[in-house]
């Protein structure tokens, strides 16, 4: 997987003959290059530029990856690099990755080629992930250095760093240690070399002294510059979540095509109802479909007003609105039990301006096919032909009217496209109903639902049900049978240990899929210890993987010991810690959601197409997208869109989409932002000295997956 870097002595004439350039005063002033806005991404396999090309996906930034295991990969020379169009020289790249320093065997003409392109073009190289040593700018680790294990340990963004590329952290980055038995971080900690133009931008302390090493810094030398990275990481460890970003920002000079930000969405699901209760004896549910023959007593949880009382004030202190996902029966219900009285319908509807509301239908009723709940699992009811019992176009439409015409009488502001079915019925639900019901579609035709909630661990990619879209919700992992701590963890030790420890076994039956612990937690303090770092550590990471989709908990997680904040709370604050104020979570209703996700895979699409073209001359940005498939990208703050100011502030810089008639978007950028040279440059490197160790981890040394599950 990973290579021995070896460094070429390359000479002036090696340069200008491998870039294909005529030597000697031809390279006087030129009309301005054209930069194409894509990224030349060289990979080894490994994860760290894995980890890259993740980070473009998830923008929706165009790249060219060569895979260097394959034998039949492109040749990197001066007409894979640079061409010419309509007289003009165009780079074909805005920046390089290589998977460290130098890939390549001793006096590669490729690596000239890439030095001699980077020089006369002004374009970036990212190392993602180096050995420390005087070719990359830093001395070697054994002098005054460490190599080793950063698991745990908290690096910071230097003052360069937050005045350059990563001035969206506060300041903090800390490493990831998840496990005791396994290093999931390695690292080579240096400082520059002497004489070295290096500047760091993260750095972490050298153990056992009082000195710091540089884990990102730039690398400037013989007219090129580098961002060496010194660590390993996979795409879903939060240490490189963190910084990816920068990253991106760096080697492109902040101009890119997509865009990344932080999303958070929480949908409150079963509003006004009641949800049933965990027998901790039973091991099941009484009430649902769970509990076979009917068995045990329901013992219903449901908020009160002073559950409403506390989630506006969460809010307030959080500066976050939670998504009311209501069924009005449950409030008909609540005041036929109780003389016409519910005090938390009441308190709801007085506050309703603090929440987002979504339709999720009148009763919660299974909006799929007909259920046999005479056993467990239960299975779809089949008529005497044998064909499937399914849930009426008519139930499925008074479900929906009956549900908005409640909210709208209770003066609830809602928005009519979205909705939310009960259990997310009335989609496929393997293994019992392996198709969507047929009466679906002109149900929520009827009701002009145009944004569909769907169950992102069945589903986790959007699709067209219809005339609507469906919008994937992550499932958390604190159960809605659950208003108490202590049933929340009996029921996780159920299902997530083995028939041995009294468990169910399901972990033993779905190993792909689950993990058994290795012993059931304790119910005083397994949910503090073990769950609720667990949960929030996931959903951080889905926040900090420019992901939109909302989360999805249920109104019991909000009353009695009120065990979803813990969660919500640690998110948040945990995001706070680590993000400046330039960079706020961006908290979505799902319309707006399903809208971003819509785009991105019309855009996604058109890229891999090759529908798409885009490119840099001077300080003016030139875009072309299919008619009908917006556009979108990451400028510096003051850019103009044919004369109008682009774009939203984030991180420092401006995106947004931006809608295509099919022909040229023309953007200009703001005179602050650098624009390549307009002369082509060659300059001698200084020659390659010392050894070349050798970049593969130490024996037993792997880096490991912080593995994003739902569950």
């Amino acid at each position: 997987m990973k290579r021995t870097i070896r460094t070429s002595a390359l000479t002036v004439g090696t340069l200008i003959a491998a870039l294909g350039l005529p030597a000697g005063a031809a390279h006087a002033d030129t009309a301005a290059p054209r930069i194409d806005l894509r990224v030349l991404l060289v990979s080894d396999g490994g994860p760290a530029t894995e980890a890259i090309a993740a980070e473009l996906d998830a923008a929706g930034t165009p790249y060219t990856e060569i895979d260097l295991d394959r034998p039949d990969r492109p040749v990197i020379d001066s007409g894979f690099l640079a061409d010419t169009v309509d007289g003009r020289p165009r780079a074909r790249f805005q920046a390089v990755v290589l998977p460290n320093d130098n890939p390549f065997a001793t006096g590669s003409p490729e690596m000239a080629a890439l030095a001699a392109y980077e020089q006369t073009y002004s374009i970036p190289q990212v190392d993602a992930y180096t050995y420390a040593r005087p070719e990359a700018g830093l001395q070697y680790p054994v002098l005054g250095g460490y190599s080793g294990s950063l698991d745990g340990v908290r690096a910071e963004v230097t003052a360069a760093g937050k005045s350059g590329p990563f001035g969206y952290l506060d300041g903090s980055v800390p490493f990831e240690d998840n496990s005791n038995e396994l290093n999931e971080s390695y690292a080579y900690l240096s400082a520059p070399a002497p004489g070295a133009d290096f500047t760091p931008y993260v750095d972490a302390p050298v153990p056992g002294t009082s000195k710091r090493g540089s884990l990102v810094g730039e690398y400037r030398h013989d007219g090129r510059r580098e961002l060496v990275v010194t660590f390993v990481y996979n795409q879903y460890q939060q240490q490189f979540r963190l910084l990816a970003r920068g990253v991106v920002e760096w080697m492109t000079g902040g101009v890119h095509l997509g865009a990344s930000r932080n999303y958070f969405a929480v949908h409150v699901d079963d509003v006004f109802a009641a949800d049933d209760r965990w027998d901790t004896r039973l091991n099941c549910t009484p009430g649902d479909v769970d509990c076979t023959g009917g068995a045990g007593t329901p013992h219903p949880i449901r908020m009160t007003a002073a559950d409403v009382d506390y989630a506006t004030a969460w809010q307030n202190s959080h500066h976050f609105t939670l998504d009311m996902v209501f069924n009005g029966s449950g409030s008909l219900d609540q005041r036929e039990d109780n003389n016409g009285v519910d005090q938390l319908a009441d308190k709801l509807i007085a506050d309703r301006n603090r929440f987002r509301w979504v339709n999720h239908t009148y009763t919660h009723a299974f909006l799929g096919c007909e259920q046999d709940t005479t056993v467990v699992p239960w299975r779809c009811a089949t008529n005497a032909d044998g064909s499937t019992q399914w849930v009426s176009r008519t139930a499925i439409s008074d479900e929906i009217a009956n549900n908005r015409a409640w909210g709208l009488i209770a003066g609830l502001p809602l928005d009519d496209s979205e909705l939310v079915t009960g259990e997310h019925s009335g989609l496929k639900v393997l293994p019992q109903q392996p198709d969507d019901n047929p009466d679906l579609v002109p149900a929520l035709a009827d009701n002009h639902v145009t944004w569909l909630a769907a169950d992102n661990s069945r589903e986790p990619e959007q699709r067209r049900v219809g005339a609507a879209m469906t919008v994937p919700r992550y499932p958390m992992n604190v159960f809605y049978n659950a208003g108490h701590a202590a049933e929340e963890v009996d029921e996780y030790n159920w299902l997530y240990t083995a028939r041995a420890q009294g468990g169910s076994g399901i972990c033993e039956d779905n190993p792909a899929t689950t993990t058994c612990l290795p012993a059931p937690l304790d119910t005083t303090t397994g949910y503090s210890g073990h769950i609720v770092p667990l949960e929030t550590r996931i959903a951080l990471g889905h926040v900090l993987s420019n992901d939109p989709k909302p989360h999805f908990i249920h109104q019991s997680n909000l009353a009695e010991d009120r065990i979803a904040y813990p969660v919500l709370t640690g998110v948040l604050d945990g995001y706070d810690a680590l993000f400046a104020d330039n960079s706020p979570v961006v908290n979505l209703r799902m319309k707006e959601i399903g809208t971003e996700l819509q785009r991105r895979a019309a855009w996604d699409s058109a890229l891999r197409a090759g529908r798409i073209t885009a490119y840099r001359v001077g300080d003016t940005v030139t875009i072309q997208a299919p008619n009908g498939v917006a556009a979108t990208a990451t400028l510096p703050t003051g850019t103009r869109l044919s004369g109008s100011a682009f774009g939203t502030a984030y991180a420092g810089e401006v995106s947004a989409w931006a809608p295509s008639s099919g022909g040229p978007l023309t953007f200009t950028l703001p005179t602050s932002a650098a624009a390549p040279p307009r002369t082509a440059r060659v300059t001698r490197p200084a020659p390659a000295t010392g050894p070349a160790p050798d970049t593969r981890l130490p024996e037993g040394v792997t880096p490991q997956a912080s593995h994003d599950m739902d569950h």
